[in-house]
C-alpha cells in the first residue's frame, strides 16, 4: 500500500512491507509494541506536515529522495527518524528535522490504536 502527499517541492510516500510479526521497540518505551503494517492494520494518516526548511542551506542543488525509516506512535508522533537512503548530509538533516514535527492520526489493529514502523521518501525536485 502506498499513502502519496504532495507539497510544494517535496512528495512523501509511505511505504511498507506486509511483515505480520509485531516487534518489540527497544528504548524508554519499550511497553508500547511495534507492528510492521499488514493487512491486518489500519495504516496511520498525515494530519500535519511540514516541509523541510531549506533556508539553512545555501549553494547546494540537488534533485533526488531521502528515505526516513521511524516508528509511529500509538499516539501519533513520529520516534526514533533515521535517515536509510542519503541524498546530501545538511537535505537529509532537514528532512528529518520536518519529519520530527509531522503528525499523524495513529495506525489501528482491531480498532485501537498501535505504533508501526513506516519509511518515508521525500522527493526533492529543485532547490
Amino acid at each position: 500500500m502506498k499513502v502519496v502527499v504532495v507539497c510544494v517541492s517535496l512528495a512523501a510516500l509511505m511505504l511498507w512491507a506486509p511483515l505480520a510479526r509485531p516487534q518489540q521497540k527497544d528504548g524508554a518505551d519499550s511497553e508500547e509494541r511495534v507492528y510492521e503494517l499488514n493487512d491486518d492494520i489500519k495504516p496511520p494518516r498525515i494530519t500535519h506536515q511540514v516541509s523541510p526548511d531549506y533556508s539553512r542551506i545555501r549553494g547546494i542543488r540537488v534533485k533526488g529522495s531521502v528515505e526516513v525509516a521511524l516508528v509511529v506512535s500509538s499516539q501519533g508522533a513520529p520516534k526514533d527518524p533515521r535517515v536509510v537512503q542519503s541524498l546530501d548530509p545538511e537535505v537529509d538533516r532537514c528532512a528529518v528535522d520536518a519529519i520530527r514535527q509531522w503528525r499523524f492520526a495513529p495506525a489501528q489493529k482491531d480498532g485501537k490504536p498501535v505504533a508501526v514502523k513506516l519509511t518515508i521518501e521525500m522527493q526533492f525536485h529543485s532547490m
